[in-house]
């Protein structure tokens, strides 16, 4: 017995069910509460909606069929034969009674004549029921159905899990576009912070840049500006002193810079700093090496390294007098020990007097201080 049945079985049984009016009471009833029912569940449809009113009727009709008075059947009429047996004749036998019987409206085609002592007529209910409850009828409460037939597609759907279901789709695109994003920018930063950089490609300290020379007014031979490495001048050359730290009094500092004698692990060496001004600090050349030079093509070799922890660039600026300049030098000074060198095709004159060699420790005018290790000059073969 299902949910609809019971409802109405249980509020016939409430009154007197013997009364047709109390039953159609009862019907009603039930047509009103499926109403209510119906307007408190929104998400119904109008087919969902059609279908339990068909069920209640098909049910209404059922019930209604249990409490209609039983239709003796009606026999076919036989006609006696004529002829009348051997042993006697016998009286006639009439069927039933012709009396008139009650009329009978049923709904659907005939029924065929059967054995069966009794039937019954069911009777016809209308489509649609007022949903007006009539004054003493029972309460149906119909709002919570137990069958699982229409029920079920009335009732909206509570189960978590199948509406976890539906919505996982869209929750898993979401998932899967904000995962692979993050995964995008934590590979964008890795690369900007050098994670998936080698040992040397995390080594952006500069390089140690080799000594340069830079001139403005003279193009030298080829090779003639690169720095040597100490001592690998010394088997090719005859090198005539022009500065060494034991004798600094052939050094001239201005006001703003200083010239200091020091020495450590790698020898004596005269520590000059430029001022801020950028005035550079003197070394005397002598005349007589001068006189040696004139006419010849000379190499200077400065032997100079930076302060410790301050690379620097120095500027070099000669003057000898009557036998011109060298223009003016840059060199990149690290803080190794190294060799500066510049070349000077010199005029074949007699100097008048001696000559200047200027190093200004500082191009940037930063304050950077120079040890200045040894100055000399060779004549090229």
């Amino acid at each position: 017995m299902d949910a609809i049945e019971k409802a109405i079985r249980n509020a016939l049984e409430k009154g007197n069910a013997e009364d047709r009016a109390f039953r159609e009471r009862v019907y009603r009833s039930a047509f009103a509460a499926l109403d209510r029912a119906l307007q408190a569940n929104p998400g119904v449809t109008v087919e969902v909606a059609i279908k339990r009113r068909k069920a209640i009727q098909a049910k209404i009709t059922e019930i209604e069929s249990e409490y209609l008075p039983a239709v003796p059947g009606v026999a076919p009429q036989i006609d006696a034969p004529a002829v009348e047996a051997a042993a006697g004749a016998a009286p006639a036998v009439e069927a039933g009674p012709r009396a008139s019987s009650p009329a009978v409206t049923v709904d659907g085609p005939g029924q065929p004549a059967s054995d069966a002592p009794r039937s019954r007529v069911l009777p016809v209910v209308p489509d649609i029921m007022p949903d007006a409850t009539l004054p003493g009828a029972p309460a149906i409460d119909m709002s919570v159905p137990a069958s699982s037939g229409a029920a079920t597609e009335v009732a909206p759907d509570r189960d978590e899990r199948r509406i976890r279901g539906r919505r996982l789709p869209l929750t898993a695109i979401f998932f899967t576009v904000t995962l692979l994003a993050a995964i995008g920018i934590g590979l964008y930063f890795a690369m900007q912070t050098g994670v998936f950089k080698t040992a040397a490609q995390l080594n952006t300290a500069p390089p140690e840049a080799p000594p340069t020379v830079e001139d403005d007014d003279f193009t030298p031979a080829d090779g003639a500006n690169a720095p040597a490495k100490p001592g690998a001048a010394d088997l090719s050359r005859d090198w005539i002193n022009v500065f060494l730290p034991s004798d600094p009094t052939h050094v001239a500092a201005p006001s703003d810079a200083k010239a200091e004698v020091m020495k450590d692990d790698s020898g004596p060496f005269l520590r000059i700093q430029s001022g801020a001004s950028g005035s550079a600090i003197a070394f005397d050349v002598g005349q007589g090496v001068l006189e040696k030079l004139a006419g010849k093509h000379a190499v200077f070799d400065i032997i100079a390294r930076a302060e410790d922890g301050k690379d620097t660039q120095i500027s070099v600026d000669c003057n000898f007098g009557e036998l011109g300049d060298c223009g003016r030098k840059r060199y990149a000074v690290g803080q190794q020990k190294n060799e500066y060198l510049f070349d000077v095709k010199f005029p074949d004159k007699h100097p008048g007097s001696a000559g200047t060699i200027a190093i200004n420790s500082d191009f940037d005018k930063q304050g950077k201080a120079v040890d200045v290790y040894e100055i000399r000059v060779s004549v090229e073969p």
